[in-house]
């Protein structure tokens, strides 16, 4: 894979707003390139851990913090989210639907 496919999962991750979440799969779906998987790959490519980039506002498609296992520490994510304001409960956001941000939205204001 390519950095520039990096460079971009990285751009739009950039995008979500503080004290929502996206999911893998709407950002490859936004990019059009690759899938859910290669977005995580992408992200744990790029350095999780950079805190520049908001790698812990990225769950899999139910809410699951199914990516908190690449942090540096596994509870940063949930600690991280929590501080946004995001509710969560057994490693799951509360109110998924209603936190989700897919990166269209910001379409909509262009």
């Amino acid at each position: 894979m390519s950095t520039s496919y990096i460079d971009s999962v990285i751009d739009v991750v950039r995008l979500i707003p503080s004290g929502r979440v996206s999911s893998y799969g709407a950002i490859a779906d936004f990019l059009s390139l690759g899938s859910a998987r290669m977005v995580g790959w992408a992200l744990n490519k790029s350095g999780i851990n950079d805190q520049t980039i908001p790698a812990h506002r990225v769950v899999n498609s139910k809410g699951v913090l199914t990516g908190r296992l690449a942090f540096k520490e596994p509870t940063y994510m949930e600690r991280t989210l929590i501080k946004e304001g995001v509710k969560i409960q057994n490693h799951k956001i509360v109110d998924f639907k209603n936190l989700h941000w897919h990166p269209e939205e910001m379409l909509k204001y262009e």
